[in-house]
């Protein structure tokens, strides 16, 4: 399994660096000192597994995971032992270290991150998928988990988003753009340049317009074409 190391500590990365290094089937091929320069590497590149400490300047563990669309394995390292019960609330996190790290305790980390890795090769599907359908969005300082299926319009105003859901509508600092990326092409698509929509949510198409539950939503000439596509038409 490949993995990286995320710890603003460096004797606390070369500890797990030594302890990786008598594991024949766990190579870490990066480490970080902050959780930017992670995400950045995480962006162009893919691994297995994430060795992260919780308290770090500026993100928490907890953060970090949440900036991840798909998040691979990840063991949790720390010296904090009051984030046990959060971290269940995460479906990538297999452990929970506490430090100083024993070795037999690190190999029992392992052997729970092998089995999954295994799991997800033998099933053809990825430990990530289970979050796939989540989106975290920063609202007054508040990082709130929207379930991504029940989205059903994202309106652009100005230099924020309204996503609006089944249950609740959220204004969001942020651009249509950045939001397109984090949702999956098979449910939404931008019809408008201040618009995008649940393709599974219309409920009627007239002239440049669909009505998207109480939404008449524009429809530009530009992006009709691929709307059409989209549609089931007897």
């Amino acid at each position: 399994m490949n993995c990286i190391i995320i710890d603003d500590e460096s004797t606390a990365r070369l500890i797990i660096n030594h302890l990786c290094s008598n594991i024949d089937n766990v190579k870490v091929v990066n480490e970080f000192s902050n959780a930017i320069e992670a995400i950045k590497y995480l962006n162009h590149n893919e691994v297995d597994l994430i060795f992260l400490d919780i308290h770090m300047p500026d993100f928490t563990g907890f953060d970090f995971i949440q900036t991840l669309k798909n998040p691979p394995q990840v063991i949790l390292t720390t010296s904090d032992n009051n984030f046990a019960i959060e971290a269940f609330e995460y479906n990538c996190i297999v452990d929970y270290l506490l430090k100083p790290i024993s070795f037999p305790r690190f190999e029992k980390a392992i052997s729970k991150a092998e089995q999954g890795y295994n799991n997800s090769k033998v099933n053809g599907i990825s430990v990530q998928d289970s979050s796939e359908n989540d989106l975290y969005v920063n609202i007054d300082r508040r990082l709130i988990k929207i379930d991504i299926p029940s989205i059903y319009l994202v309106e652009a105003k100005g230099d924020y988003i309204n996503v609006k859901t089944s249950e609740q509508n959220y204004t969001v600092h942020s651009t249509l753009k950045k939001i397109e990326e984090k949702l999956p092409d098979h449910l939404f698509l931008k019809v408008h340049r201040s618009y995008i929509i649940n393709v599974k949510e219309i409920i009627d198409i007239e002239d440049n317009s669909v009505l998207i539950k109480k939404d008449l939503v524009p429809v530009s000439r530009s992006n009709r074409p691929e709307l059409m596509k989209r549609l089931n038409l007897l």
